[in-house]
C-alpha cells in the first residue's frame, strides 16, 4: 500500500473519531483502540523524530528501520494484549541557556516507546481537539506560538489594555497528579487498552545514575504523549473553569491566552483581575499544581493618557516577547512588542559559542553557520513593531564573529574596515519580517 493510501485511511479514522467525539460531548468513548492497525503504526512511525538520542536499549531508530514492520506489528500485539512493558526513561541534564550554572534534566525515551506513544496520541488529538477551547494553542495542529501572540496583540487593541495576570506554573511537568490525570482521561477514554498503556507509561520511571526512580508526579519526560497530557491537565484545571466558572461572574470584560504552560489573563477590571489573582493559587493547588508567588505578577497594562500624565503602564513577557505600550509614529499610544530581554541574551549567548566552535573553520563556513542562527532570530523574532531588536541582534552577531576571527591570529580582523570588506565578499542576513506579518500589516 502507497504512503498515501495509508495516510488517507489514517487521516479518515481519525475524522470518524473526531466526529463520535463531537455528537458525544462530555461523555466516555469505550471504543478506540481498534482503530490501531499496521498502517496506523506506520503512520506513527513517520510522524516520529528520527535524529534523537538512543533511549535505555540503545536502540536507534535506523536499527528500528531494519525490520520496520516487524517491529511495528509486535509494538501493535503487546500493546493490545497488555503484555507491554514500557521502558524507563534515560534522563540526562542540559544547561538552562540563561548563563548560569543550573541544568534542565531532559527524559529520553527509547525509539520503541516514542512510536507507541506517538500512534496513542493519534487516538487522543482528534477527541480533544473538540473539547479544548479556541484561546488554547500549546502542542496543537494548525496553531502556532504566533497564532497565541496575534490573538494575545488583538485582544489588547480591542480592550485598550486593561490588568494582566502573567501566570507562571511552578515545574508543571514534573508536578501533574497521576491519579487526577487518570481521572481526567477517563471522563473522555475508558478504552482499557489506551487508560493501560497511559498507567504504565506513567509508573515507568526515570532512569538515572544506574537506578530507576518512579516518581509519583510528572507525565513521561521526553515522551511524545506528555504535550497531549499537559493539554487534558490544563484544559480541566484553568481553561474549563475559565470559561464555566470565572466569565460568568466577572463584571467587565476579559479574555485568556494560553501556550502550554504559558498563560497570560487581560481583564478590564482591575477588581476582577484582583479577585481571580488572589483565588488562582487555591485553584491550582486543588490538583497539585504551584502557582509561581513570585513570577506571578498581576500588572497594570492600561492604555496611557494621551497627554502622557498619570501611572506610566507595566510589562509583562509572553513566549519570548515583552509586551509594553509606546507612542507610533503618529503619537498615539499602541500595544508593541520586543524580544525579551532574557532570550535576546540567551540566543546572542548561543551565536558566541557556536563562532567559538567554528572559529577554525573556512570563512565560508562560519559566514553559513552565522546566516542560519540569524535565519532562526528572524524566523521567529522578526514580528511588526521589532526591527529594533532584529537589526541589534544582527550588529551584536557580527561583533561576536569579528571577536572570534581576530583570536584565529593576532593580525587577522584587527579593524572593522577589515573586517566590513570580508562581509561584504561573504554576506549575511539581514533582517526580515515573517511573511504572516508583512501581510497582516497591510490588511
Amino acid at each position: 500500500m502507497t504512503s498515501s493510501l495509508a495516510l488517507g485511511l489514517v487521516s479518515t479514522k481519525r475524522a470518524r473519531i473526531a466526529k463520535l467525539a463531537k455528537q458525544m460531548p462530555g461523555t466516555a468513548i469505550r471504543s478506540l483502540s481498534h482503530h490501531m492497525d499496521l498502517e496506523w503504526m506506520r503512520e506513527a512511525y513517520s510522524r516520529t523524530r528520527k535524529s534523537g538520542a538512543v533511549g535505555v536499549d540503545g536502540r536507534t531508530a535506523d536499527a528500528f528501520a531494519e525490520h520496520l514492520d516487524d517491529n511495528l506489528r509486535s509494538l501493535l500485539e503487546q500493546a493490545k494484549s497488555g503484555s507491554y512493558r514500557a521502558p524507563p526513561v534515560r534522563r540526562v541534564h542540559i544547561p538552562k541557556g540563561d548563563g548560569g550554572s543550573e541544568t534542565r534534566p531532559i527524559g529520553v525515551p527509547t525509539f520503541g516507546d516514542k512510536v507507541l506513544q506517538r500512534a496513542v496520541a493519534m487516538l487522543l488529538e482528534p477527541i480533544y481537539e473538540e473539547d479544548f477551547y479556541d484561546f488554547s494553542y500549546g502542542f496543537r495542529r494548525g496553531r502556532s506560538a504566533h497564532d497565541a501572540l496575534e490573538a494575545l496583540d488583538k485582544g489588547l487593541w480591542r480592550m485598550g489594555g486593561g490588568w494582566v495576570i502573567d501566570m507562571d506554573v511552578q515545574r508543571f511537568f514534573d508536578s501533574m497528579d497521576h491519579g487526577e490525570l487518570r481521572g481526567l482521561v477517563r471522563q473522555r477514554v475508558v478504552d482499557g487498552v489506551v487508560t493501560r498503556l497511559i498507567g504504565k507509561w506513567l509508573c515507568a520511571g526515570v532512569l538515572q545514575e544506574g537506578r530507576v526512580h518512579r516518581p509519583s508526579a510528572g507525565s513521561p519526560q521526553g515522551g511524545v504523549i506528555s504535550p497531549v497530557f499537559a493539554n487534558v491537565y490544563l484544559h480541566h484545571v484553568l481553561d474549563q473553569w475559565w470559561a464555566e466558572t470565572v466569565v460568568p461572574r466577572l463584571r467587565g470584560r476579559a479574555f485568556l491566552v494560553r501556550y502550554a504552560d504559558d498563560a497570560v489573563l487581560v481583564f478590564s477590571d482591575k477588581r476582577d483581575a484582583e479577585r481571580v489573582h488572589a483565588v488562582l493559587p487555591k485553584r491550582f493547588a486543588r490538583f497539585g499544581l504551584t502557582v509561581h508567588p513570585e513570577k506571578t505578577r498581576l500588572v497594570p497594562f492600561r492604555r496611557p493618557r494621551r497627554d502622557g500624565s498619570g501611572p506610566r503602564p507595566g510589562s509583562f513577557d509572553f513566549l519570548g516577547f515583552t509586551h509594553y505600550w509606546a507612542r507610533s509614529r503618529r503619537g498615539r499610544w499602541v500595544p508593541k512588542r520586543k524580544t525579551a530581554s532574557k532570550r535576546f541574551s540567551r540566543s546572542l549567548r548561543a551565536v558566541n559559542q557556536e563562532m567559538r566552535r567554528a572559529r577554525h573553520a573556512s570563512i565560508q563556513e562560519q559566514s553559513r553557520i552565522l546566516g542560519q542562527k540569524l535565519r532562526g532570530f528572524y524566523g521567529y523574532y522578526g514580528i511588526r513593531g521589532n526591527s529594533r531588536s532584529l537589526s541589534a541582534f544582527l550588529h551584536e552577531a557580527r561583533a561576536r564573529w569579528k571577536k572570534w576571527l581576530s583570536r584565529r591570529s593576532h593580525k587577522a580582523w584587527v579593524t572593522w574596515e577589515a573586517f566590513d570588506r570580508m562581509v561584504r565578499r561573504y554576506p549575511l542576513p539581514h533582517p526580515r519580517m515573517r511573511k504572516q506579518q508583512l501581510r497582516l500589516a497591510k490588511l
